[in-house]
């Protein structure tokens, strides 16, 4: 019985599962897959770079969804090395990296940047294993 003003604590029981986690693996060529991370590596809604066996890098992406995206990791604009450190997001419910220098967006399915029809980066396909 409770009076007015008590506060009735209940508990639930919890039960751990492990968890398997599959490993990501990008295609940077057409006959080619390498292996990235494991995908529990991967936090929603932040990117990581990866270098390719040519020496370029890819920028890797898990979105708050769960879907993963590779796209190129060097902003056209700049040169520098660094789209794997933007902010991703979603315009007219299509995702992109919004460069953390000059913030141009890329649509992380095409690679077209959203604010310069002209420029595109490189995609690669992602999946897991």
């Amino acid at each position: 019985m409770t009076t007015p003003g008590s506060t009735t604590l209940t508990s639930t029981a919890l039960t751990s599962t492990t968890l398997t986690s599959a490993t990501l693996e990008l295609s940077p060529s057409p006959d080619s897959w390498m292996t990235v991370c494991e995908e529990s590596r991967l936090t929603p809604g932040r990117g990581v770079a990866a270098l390719l066996p040519d020496g370029r890098q890819a920028a890797v992406f898990r979105d708050r969804s769960g879907r993963t995206y590779a796209i190129d990791n060097r902003d056209p604009f700049t040169g520098a090395q660094v789209l794997s450190r933007g902010l991703i997001g979603s315009a007219d419910g299509r995702p992109f990296v919004a460069s953390p220098l000059l913030k141009q967006r890329f649509d992380l399915e095409t690679g077209r940047c959203l604010d310069d029809d002209g420029v595109t980066v490189a995609v690669y396909p992602v999946r897991s294993v």
